[in-house]
């Protein structure tokens, strides 16, 4: 394919891939499609509609104003003429990351990342120390660069057909509206339009460390100053003295030397992404070929190591003004194994240059390693305000002294601004990430349960918020001063106590609410639904015996399981068996309820045929204790599969069933949850029937949005139905077909249920994830008919919230279950000024039934700080959380606007935040450098993922229901299942030590790093993917497959085999702790390289081009740097 089409189809790193011909391939739950070829999940990565180049902003784009910046501190700033050098000599070229003894602590400071920059046009050959023969003179290096068109954004040639070049209108609000601007538009990377890549030429020793700066200082003193520097300028640097041996170096150039003009244009060191061979102004005869350059990278740089100076980066342009690279087919950056052929359309043979080495852009890995390292071994311990946590990939222990932990609540940001103007400016979104019922670690004490006997727990007079840490108590204890609304409240007289000479109460360390951040109090009979106590939940368990279910296995299958699960049903810490009554329903076109009373020799089985009129044939014997029941349960889950054994019955019916279970709790008057087997599309005669209206053709169009949408409203009423009643649907799908789940999927998510899906279900190879995701299921914690409000001090309150549940008013979510892996996403605005000293508080309270039939109330308190510097905020943000609130913004978003509004809205809101910083945070320097927050470098990789992701840029071969599973399942994950979801775990297995418990460290996800004689594990929390390379050792393939050699290795296995070899064990017992981490039971796929699996593989190597035409990350990189300087310009 040549570089000069104009189809994004992005050719991945490795050899043009072939399209997915004619094989079955598992979807997300791993469906054969037959017809359509399936990936498991499509690309991560999806189609980049052209990236469309922003003509210059029309009506104001408004920088944001620079009111409340920082002075950087942290030693003088550089002056603009003064150069910086590197703190490493030539001999220890780093490239990219800093060997761990220098880099283990978070860098405070700026850090320039200078992937490499062009020479100024002056002579100084003294210090290009050139790999192949030199170019003829100084005079020839200028003129080279002359003819590149550096500043000029104008194009001078036509653009690539069929690229829209919309003019931005102007910057959209911070978050909570999309509009479409032109600022968030994609350029087209053709060599015609925008600065020519000049900027990149990377030829530079070495990145990560140039300031001079020691590593080695702690993260968090002083503002920081600006980190990773990605310097693209084309003047922008300056040889230092020869002496010391370093080799061009890209700071703010001298006084002496020019400054060309490109310094305000948004010179981007694009790329030529597209473009077409007559838009090429920057035919540039290259100097000659370097012969050295196409070796294997050695230490990042392609080539041999270099000598002293390894500062000539050569410069040969490819055709498209773009530098072309060694390693492969991307058509200007990388490729996979290092000689494959390059795709641009070269007149000649010389081996194009390097590209912008990825090993100097942050790196992901490298974050969570210094992470780990740094905060992994002490205590996190939450006595004081506003502490940013361990990351969620770092294992910690969490010592609860006053705030929550982080394993219930993590915000975006720490240390909140003080007034809304300053919130405006960073469009930093202030969001906490909820998790009220998280499980802890063993080693951690799960919340004390408070009991104040009948007056209930202690309140505020006037917001009602519930006793908490931040509490002040007044006048010898006998008031309290309300820490959120102020207000004094009296103490009852069975709470009173006295202060001691600090003003603390001295029963403080003896009372949970006084002195920890989360607790849970016994709720009274004022909280309950009636002012009445409830009574225990109910289990219905409601089997689909259509023909396909029947067929398949799937009845007897759950029918089997079931006898032995109902054992294992939650109940109360000491109970000695669970207080969870079960029934037990079956339906195709009709339904049939089931008599299991203790005192029948034989279940008895009721038909309703009337579906329009849903009514429950029987109240006695329908809802069971398992203990009494068994021998009848046992016997029916024995029969169920024989009575069905002939069925002929096709259709199903959906929206009753989910009635039957609703009016079967109602009648029973208690909470509870169904549990709904389902295969097809509803289509037989019954309310809520459903009509097949899956149409591909409507993707990239405005209409897209309705996939996303019910097809009816009336799941939405049936829904706020179940809600009312404490009714929550889990819902395991079975699709061998379109199933709708956009509409199915109704109930499950306004019930705070959940959806399963195992599409192409075959028992061989999806009984184990199913059983698996059963068990975990029934069993896991789980609270009914529950209420959550949250909270917070004068200043700030909650305006927008995300996740499964319903909410009726805009204060209360209300949730007929919440389980402990649901997670409900709280937004934040300002309605108030925050002061420095108070700081801001949230408290989220749940008032929910457990599993026992208690009523309680779970509270979970949180200080942070405020400041008036923006500073401040930049250097308490937390990536992680961030990214889980922009995806779940953004996949909300696609229900009301188009996908490609979206995508925009979101890569304009972070250039924004980026631009904010670098404009008031980052010591002065080049335009032609990046400059992002130590705490932020990973915004742009990790924001990349999240555009490619199925719901927002699909591949071909990714179904509707596919994007619908998933926009609903990342709408209530947590933020380390986001973390791995959209940037997956990648470990090289043959690295695995099996003597020890420690892991491989793991590497990045392109397909560069991936060696033909190493076999990886992949993870992101559904898949597990086990890569064997075709040059793996036999006797490697023999220890974990006990097959002799490659070719015999099954890519069907569903488990690996258990042999007795310490190889074995060792790789199963990753994967086994991997399952554990996950709510989900992954699914294992082994993948043979060159296979035709492989392409689904490589849809989840995200730093990587994606099929569908996402980004590579140094491409998405440099466009990021461009709207960057769009908005500062």
């Amino acid at each position: 394919m040549s570089v000069n089409q104009q189809a994004h189809t992005g050719l991945p790193y490795g050899q043009p891939q072939p399209g997915y011909q004619g094989y079955q391939q598992p979807g997300y739950g791993g469906q054969q499609m037959t017809g359509v070829h399936h990936s498991q999940y499509g690309a991560y990565n999806g189609p980049m509609p052209g990236y469309q180049q922003p003509a210059p902003p029309q009506g104001p784009l408004r920088a944001p104003p620079t009111s409340g910046a920082s002075p950087p501190t942290s030693g003088a700033p550089v002056p603009a003429g003064q150069p910086v050098y590197s703190q490493f000599g030539q001999g220890d070229v780093q490239n990219g990351i800093a060997t761990p003894a220098v880099q283990m602590q978070r860098p405070f400071a700026s850090q320039p990342f200078i992937p490499g920059t062009a020479p100024t046009p002056v002579s100084q050959p003294a210090t290009f120390q050139q790999y192949g023969p030199p170019p003829t003179s100084a005079q020839q290096l200028t003129n080279h660069m002359a003819r590149m068109q550096i500043g000029s954004v104008s194009t001078s040639a036509p653009p690539p057909a069929g690229l829209g070049y919309g003019p931005p209108t102007s910057v959209p609000p911070a978050s909570g509206s999309f509009t479409a601007t032109g600022s968030g538009l994609y350029t087209s990377y053709s060599s015609s339009q925008g600065p020519s890549p000049v900027n990149m030429t990377h030829g530079l020793p070495s990145t990560s460390l140039s300031q001079g700066l020691s590593l080695a200082q702690p993260s968090f003193s002083g503002p920081p100053l600006s980190a990773q520097h990605l310097p693209t300028q084309a003047s922008g640097f300056v040889p230092p003295p020869s002496s010391t041996g370093i080799g061009p170096s890209s700071y703010p150039p001298t006084t002496g030397a020019p400054r060309p003009s490109t310094m305000q244009g948004p010179s981007l060191p694009v790329q030529a992404f597209t473009g077409l061979p007559t838009s090429q102004p920057n035919h540039v005869s290259s100097p000659p070929p370097h012969p050295a350059m196409s070796g294997p990278p050695v230490t990042g740089l392609q080539g041999p190591p270099p000598p002293t100076h390894p500062s000539q980066s050569g410069y040969q342009m490819q055709q498209n003004g773009s530098f072309g690279q060694v390693r492969g087919p991307q058509p200007n950056y990388g490729g996979a194994y290092p000689g494959t052929p390059n795709y641009g359309s070269q007149p000649g043979p010389p081996p194009p240059p390097k590209r912008l080495d990825p090993d100097s852009i942050p790196s992901p890995i490298q974050v969570i390693e210094d992470d780990r390292n740094n905060r992994g071994s002490e205590p996190f311990i939450t006595g004081v305000r506003g502490q940013v946590p361990p990351l969620v990939t770092t294992n910690f222990l969490v010592k609860d002294q006053g705030n929550t932990s982080p394993r219930y609540i993590r915000c975006t940001s720490y240390n909140i601004p003080c007034t809304s103007d300053m919130a405006k400016q960073s469009q930093v979104p202030l969001a906490a990430v909820i998790k009220p019922l998280a499980t802890l670690p063993t080693d951690e004490t799960p919340p004390y349960l408070v009991d104040h006997g009948e007056p209930g727990p202690i309140r505020c007079n006037r917001c009602k918020a519930y006793m908490c840490p931040f509490m002040q108590f007044i006048e010898g204890g006998r008031r309290f001063q309300c820490c959120f609304c102020s207000c004094v409240t009296e103490v009852p007289p069975h709470y009173f106590q006295h202060l001691d000479h600090t003003g603390k109460r001295v029963d403080f360390y003896d009372r949970p609410e006084l002195s920890l951040g989360s607790y849970e109090f016994l709720a009274t009979v004022s909280y309950c639904k009636n002012n009445k106590f409830p009574n225990p939940p109910a289990f219905i368990f409601m089997i689909d015996v259509s023909y396909n279910a029947v067929k398949s296995g799937l009845v007897r299958l759950i029918c089997e399981e079931l006898k032995s699960l109902l054992d294992y049903l939650p109940r109360e810490g000491n109970m000695e068996e669970s207080a969870i009554r079960v029934g037990f329903v079956t339906y195709n076109k009709v339904l049939h309820f089931y008599n299991v009373k203790s005192s029948l020799a034989q279940p008895q089985m009721m038909v309703v045929s009337d579906v329009a009129d849903m009514f429950v044939p029987l109240l006695d014997g329908f809802l069971v204790n398992v203990n009494e029941s068994r021998t009848v349960i046992v016997s029916l889950l024995d029969q169920i599969p024989e009575m069905f054994a002939d069925t002929r019955e096709t259709e199903t019916v959906f929206a009753p069933v989910i009635q039957a279970g609703m009016e079967a709790l109602k009648a029973a008057e208690c909470a509870g949850k169904l549990f709904i087997f389902h295969t097809s599309l509803p289509i037989a005669e019954a309310p809520g029937k459903l009509k097949n209206r899956d149409d591909r053709k409507l993707i990239n169009t405005d209409k897209e949005k309705t996939l996303f949408q019910p097809q009816t409203n009336f799941y939405n009423n049936l829904a706020k139905d179940c809600v009312a009643q404490g009714c929550c649907v889990d819902l395991f799908l079975f699709p061998n077909q379109y199933l709708d789940v956009a509409t199915l999927g109704v109930v499950p998510y306004q019930t705070g249920g959940s959806i399963y899906k195992y599409a192409y279900f075959q028992l061989e190879t999806d009984q184990e994830r199913f059983l698996n995701d059963l068990r975990k299921d029934v069993q896991k914690e789980v609270g009914f008919d529950a209420v959550m409000r949250v909270r917070t001090s004068t200043g700030i309150r909650a305006t927008d919230f995300f996740g499964a549940f319903y909410m009726s008013n805009t204060t209360d979510v209300e949730l007929a279950g919440l389980d402990c892996d649901k997670t409900i996403t709280v937004e934040f605005r300002h309605d108030d000024k925050l002061s420095e000293d108070s700081g801001a508080l949230l408290q989220c309270a749940l008032l929910y039934t457990s599993c026992a039939g208690q009523r309680r109330l779970r509270i979970h308190n949180l200080s942070l700080n405020c400041c008036t510097q923006l500073a401040d905020l930049y250097r308490n943000c937390e990536t992680d959380t961030l990214i889980n609130y922009l995806a779940k913004f953004a996949y909300r978003g696609v229900l009301n606007n188009p996908v490609k509004i979206v995508r925009d809205t979101l890569i304009n809101q972070c250039a924004q935040i980026l631009a904010c910083y670098r404009k008031n945070c980052a010591s002065p320097s080049s335009a032609g450098q990046l400059i992002l927050p130590e705490c932020m470098k990973l915004l742009p990789v990790y924001l990349n993922c999240v555009l490619k992701s199925d719901v927002l840029q699909p591949g071909a071969e990714v179904t509707t229901d596919d994007r619908a599973y998933i926009r609903q399942l990342v709408s209530s994950m947590d933020v380390a299942e986001t973390n791995v979801f959209f940037y997956p775990r990648l470990l090289p297995l043959t690295k695995v030590d099996v003597d020890s418990d420690t892991l491989p460290a793991a590497i990045r996800n392109s397909e560069e790093r991936l060696s033909k004689g190493d076999m990886y594990l992949l993870e992101n929390g559904l898949n597990v993917f086990v890569w064997v390379g075709v040059n793996v050792q036999q006797g490697l393939i023999q220890n974990l497959f006990g097959v002799s050699s490659f070719s015999h290795i099954s890519s069907t296995l569903s488990t690996l085999p258990v042999l007795e070899n310490p190889f074995s064990k060792r790789v199963r017992s990753i994967i086994d702790l991997f399952q554990a981490q996950r709510s989900r039971y992954m699914k294992l796929i082994i993948v043979k390289q060159e296979d035709k699996l492989e392409m689904l593989f490589k849809h989840f190597l995200v730093e990587d081009k994606s099929m569908s035409g996402g980004a590579s990350y140094v491409d998405f990189l440099c466009h990021m740097h461009k709207e960057i300087r769009q908005l500062l310009s």
